[in-house]
């Protein structure tokens, strides 16, 4: 871990930012306080992967609107 003031931290953010890919990285602002920068994993999704939608529809009336609108086509 390694701690960086804020003017160096500032000064220095790209730099910082690919080293804490590395390590954690904390900057110490004048007053103490202590602020810790991870890097943020990125989930790998697929396209296909939606939410579903919350409708309180059967099985069987969509199974129903399926036949109906092939019925007409």
């Amino acid at each position: 871990m390694k701690i960086y003031t804020y003017s160096k931290a500032r000064e220095n953010l790209a730099a910082i930012l690919e080293e804490s890919k590395r390590e954690e990285v904390v900057i110490r602002r004048r007053k103490g306080d202590l602020f810790s920068i991870v890097p943020k994993v990125q989930r790998k999704r697929s396209p296909f992967d939606v939410p579903g939608l919350s409708k309180k529809i059967s099985r069987k009336n969509i199974l129903k609107a399926l036949r109906e609108s092939r019925e007409q086509a």
